[in-house]
């Protein structure tokens, strides 16, 4: 490793070593030469003159490519495609005559691009479910738990900790349905020519159609395509970049939110992130759990919703059947968003599978403001008693204020329960009274909620992806 050259931290310290292979110099540079060898095929079984022998000895050189002398071809001829048809013809000189016959150079960049694309978001599909799997557990395991709602940072009624993990898990629900949607609406390129007319294997096949199109079928079937774009210009439309990336950004968007969630939780103590034996919080402060893998997901999850940018405004800005100003922007934001929500993926991965529940913690906050929550069943109870609904609305309003000013400005428990018992406009004894304290009594249907998201919407969705489960996560390096 260099150490004088800067290089992506997405490469050094957060992508896997899977997503990096996708977007390898290896993995870009032998999809180019499956893509010859697939046109070569086709060509030859449609009647051109390329032989046999010519296609076998593209193939033996499917993965031995020589970088050197690509480089030393570029310099040259500054061109990256001409640059590796020459360096692969130097290894397969029969076949130098017809590699990239009729072909422009978007045939390998372009086509290549789509199947990087897809086989990115293949990987994230699985990690998606194995994220999913992780919050399932945890949902399950803590759906009768008791926690404070939230709204506007709040305490609002009661929810449950495996509810709100159902939240979560919606998000990204919504999300391995875009993904799955982008991976089988995906079409190759196919072969379009230099302004998508396809009137150089028009000429090559003496103006039989159905050979320039079948050519095409031939080239997608043996990239594992069932479609290719029914019309382009030279180059596909750049909306299948942006419409990728808005998919990337919508797991980067879910993740987010469960980050800053975990984040306050953290905060207030009730659920924590995994924290290792020798992890370090703060270089100054040593009791510190700073909840740092949320925080990094957030950083990379901004990141992301901001490189979505890239691809609308290329989209926006191509000039008839091409313009040039695609590529540079293309070979950094694209692959980068892939490399990020990848990080962000496995981050969310070990962090889901580690949550720390703080039960006690949590029991005590719900305590602090149950009695507030409680007054209207009280109420109820006192009316029955023969209580005048409308006075003792008004005394609860006087007392939970009154219990208010003591939590804030005294500093002191809420005492609410006890200026109720005390009072004897109620008519209620303090056993009848505490018997409103049982928090099971405010999370309505969450436990079944739980249970029915996670049999009709969860385990559908993990069952269609049983593969992805068996897949090992990725060890966070930092």
């Amino acid at each position: 490793m260099s150490r004088n050259i800067y290089e992506t931290p997405l490469a050094s310290r957060y992508a896997s070593p899977e997503m990096l292979y996708v977007f390898s110099p290896d993995k870009k540079f032998t999809t180019w030469r499956k893509l010859w060898v697939a046109l070569a095929r086709g060509e030859m079984e449609l009647g051109l003159p390329v032989t046999q022998e010519q296609v076998d000895e593209l193939e033996a050189h499917l993965t031995d490519i020589d970088y050197d002398a690509a480089a030393r071809w570029e310099k040259e001829l500054r061109h990256d495609v001409m640059a590796h048809i020459h360096a692969y013809g130097e290894q397969c000189p029969k076949a130098m005559p017809i590699i990239h016959l009729g072909a422009t150079s978007c045939y390998v960049g372009d086509n290549t691009d789509i199947i990087l694309m897809r086989e990115g978001l293949q990987l994230i599909r699985d990690k998606l479910v194995k994220v999913l799997s992780y919050l399932a557990d945890f949902a399950d395991r803590y759906k009768a738990l008791p926690t404070l709602g939230f709204t506007h940072f709040q305490p609002a009624q009661l929810v449950t900790v495996g509810k709100r993990a159902t939240l979560w898990m919606n998000d990204l629900l919504m999300d391995l349905d875009e993904v799955e949607y982008r991976i089988n609406s995906l079409a190759l390129l196919g072969s379009k020519g230099t302004t998508g007319t396809q009137a150089s294997f028009l000429e090559l096949f003496d103006g039989d159609h159905e050979k320039v199109k079948e050519l095409e079928r031939k080239i997608a079937a043996e990239m594992g395509f069932e479609r290719v774009v029914p019309v382009s210009g030279q180059t596909y439309s750049r909306k299948m970049d942006a419409a990728v990336l808005s998919t990337l950004s919508g797991i980067a968007q879910s993740a987010s939110k469960f980050a800053n969630d975990l984040r306050l939780l953290c905060h207030l103590k009730e659920v924590e992130e995994p924290f290792e034996a020798h992890q370090i919080g703060s270089s100054a402060m040593p009791y510190k759990r700073n909840p740092m893998r949320c925080e990094r997901i957030c950083g990379l999850a901004r990141y992301v919703m901001a490189d979505v940018t890239n691809p609308t405004i290329t989209a926006a800005t191509q000039w008839f059947e091409r313009t040039l100003d695609d590529s540079a922007n293309k070979r950094i934001s694209v692959p980068e968003a892939f490399l990020s929500v990848d990080a962000i993926l496995n981050i969310y991965a070990n962090v889901a599978s580690g949550l720390v529940v703080h039960e006690k913690v949590i029991a005590k906050h719900v305590a602090e403001e149950l009695p507030f929550m409680a007054t209207e069943n009280i109420m109820m109870d006192a009316v029955k008693k023969g209580g005048d609904r409308q006075a003792i609305h008004e005394r609860i309003r006087q007392l939970s204020l009154e219990a208010g000013h003591t939590i804030k400005e005294e500093g002191k428990p809420n005492d609410l329960i006890d200026r109720i018992a005390a009072d004897p406009i109620f008519g209620l004894s303090r056993e009848e009274i505490e018997a409103h304290l049982d928090a099971s009594r405010y999370i309505g249907r969450c436990p079944q909620q739980v249970e029915e998201f996670l049999a009709q919407d969860v385990g559908p969705a993990l069952k269609r992806n049983s593969e992805a489960l068996k897949r090992q996560d990725t060890e966070l390096t930092v």
